[in-house]
């Protein structure tokens, strides 16, 4: 028999009856069904994992790896005190634990937060475990290996399958069950799970017409296989469909931000009547060429901008954390906004524009040139800037929010979360970040809006917001956002099923 993997000590931590098959199915840290209660019967048919002896387990195994007993973990005691019980892990591989479960940012775990990284951890290799099982038998075997790396682009032979299952195996027997899996990947960070990243794609996925949303992470195999380029152009193609869709909600939004005010109470049924009045139902898409033309080039260098981002605070191999991917996301929508900023402007000043005033984009952007000169093009852009980190922040914080909990507490045999739920979660958090960065967004578009005059004074941010608030109250900074919510639901729904349908005609196969 080949030698275990685990120590003995580190095995005991967690129960032995305690399977995915058996009743509970829980991962050994008393979280979950049969894990917590001191009536839960394992399959050795008595008592187990009650919360005393649970604690008792764990604060063992915390004492021998606290090798100065400090009642702090540091790397150098994981080091010492792993390789004692028969781990070795790399530096790197110690510093990502360290760094998953540090909450108080102390560079260190004490006895709580060890605690909480294991359970979490152990949730997320459960839901890898059964995922991997496609034939829920309690045991993965080389074919389930090629089957699960295949459904995320990988193909590798069965002969590479067993050189992964001999390094897990204990008994011999070329099948892993939960306890083998269990034992050798406790204690080893597993941050960037294929399965959570793959069901739970975000910014690609949702367009409700604002691009500032933090990029999708993309496993190493998507990454490698080229499946990463495929998801951009099918968000991209979903995004031209979402935002061609809705459309007339949004040129109603930009005209209640700039001509809406106490005197002008422009309404939703006014505002439809008075555009298809001064130019017919085709002025409902005043704007939206460019609007869509600007997604190729935004998506594109937002995503390289963001994987260099990545490479120096991070690695480009493993998932950030979040306020590490705030970062990342927000500087990267910044490198973006930047360079594609000028659109922005035409976009605004297209949907403004009466009949006859332009012929085209071009003849759009060559009459600001020629009137306005260059800085025209950049009207604005300090509060689309500050928008980004409020729009980004909450809209991350809270899509993570809602799915962390839906893995905590729904996530049994999958970290697929159904089509309702993601819809629901992107819509909320989409919803929670315009409204938050919605005042510095109405800022922005009057400010493009606005044509220059020479010698007229230049209207600054402050200075606009202070004549809203004084003119309008509080309220005028949030004028067109009955139009802006109602294009939510359909623009995300629409991107969605085209998303889908655009990845099953690029190759891209749906788990």
């Amino acid at each position: 028999a080949r030698r275990s993997l685990a120590s003995p000590v580190v095995s005991g931590v967690l129960c032995p009856c305690d399977s995915p098959r058996a009743a509970g199915a829980g991962l050994g840290t008393g979280t979950e069904g049969g894990g917590g209660g001191s009536g839960s019967v394992g399959s050795c048919g008595r008592s187990v994992c009650e919360a005393s002896e649970q604690d008792r387990r764990l604060r063992a195994l915390f004492q021998k790896l606290d090798v100065n007993r400090d009642g702090a973990l540091c790397i150098h005691d994981l080091a010492v005190g792993l390789g004692r019980l028969g781990l070795h892990r790399t530096e790197l591989d110690l510093l990502k634990i360290v760094k998953a479960g540090d909450k108080d940012l102390d560079g260190q775990l004490d006895f709580e937060e060890f605690v909480h990284y294991l359970q979490d951890h152990e949730k997320k290799l459960r839901l890898v475990f059964k995922s991997l099982d496609k034939k829920n038998d309690g045991r993965i075997d080389a074919q389930e290996i090629v089957q699960s790396l295949r459904d995320l682009g990988v193909k590798i032979s069965e002969q590479q399958a067993e050189k992964i299952l001999k390094s897990m195996d204990k008994n011999g027997t070329m099948t892993i069950d939960w306890n083998e899996w269990r034992d050798y990947h406790l204690l080893h960070p597993v941050e960037n799970i294929p399965e959570i990243i793959l069901y739970w794609k975000h910014s690609t996925i949702f367009d409700v017409g604002e691009n500032l949303t933090v990029p999708d992470e993309f496993t190493v195999e998507e990454r490698q296989t080229g499946m990463w380029w495929r998801h951009l152009v099918a968000g991209g193609g979903a995004g031209a469909v979402s935002r061609t869709c809705t459309a007339p909600l949004d040129r109603l939004k930009v005209l209640m931000q700039v001509h809406a005010s106490r005197s002008n109470n422009m309404c939703i049924i006014g505002g439809f009547t008075q555009m298809i009045r001064e130019g017919g139902t085709r002025s409902l898409w005043r704007g939206n060429g460019i609007n869509v033309l600007k997604i190729a080039p935004e998506s594109a260098i937002k995503f390289m901008a963001y994987e260099q981002i990545k490479r120096f605070i991070g690695t480009d191999q493993e998932m950030l954390r979040i306020h590490e991917r705030l970062l990342a996301g927000s500087l990267a929508g910044a490198i973006a906004q930047s360079s594609i900023y000028p659109m922005e402007v035409l976009k605004t000043r297209m949907a403004l524009r009466k009949t006859g005033q332009y012929s085209g984009m071009l003849d759009c952007a060559k009459n600001i040139l020629s009137k306005e000169g260059m800085a025209a093009f950049y009207k604005g852009y300090i509060p689309n800037m500050l928008g980004i980190i409020p729009y980004a922040g909450i809209d991350l914080a809270v899509y993570e929010t809602l799915k962390n909990t839906w893995l905590q507490r729904y996530a049994v045999n999958s970290a697929d979360p159904g089509v309702f739920v993601l819809l629901a979660c992107g819509t909320i958090s989409s919803t929670c970040g315009q409204l938050a960065s919605y005042p510095l967004a109405l800022v922005r578009t009057r400010m493009q809006a606005q044509a220059s005059v020479e010698g007229a004074p230049e209207v600054t941010m402050r200075g606009l917001f202070k004549h809203i608030l004084k003119t309008e109250g509080a309220f005028g900074l949030y004028r067109g956002l009955a139009p802006n919510f109602m294009k939510v639901i359909p623009a995300v729904s629409i991107s969605y099923v085209v998303y889908e349908n655009l990845k099953m005609t690029l190759g891209v196969e749906s788990r």
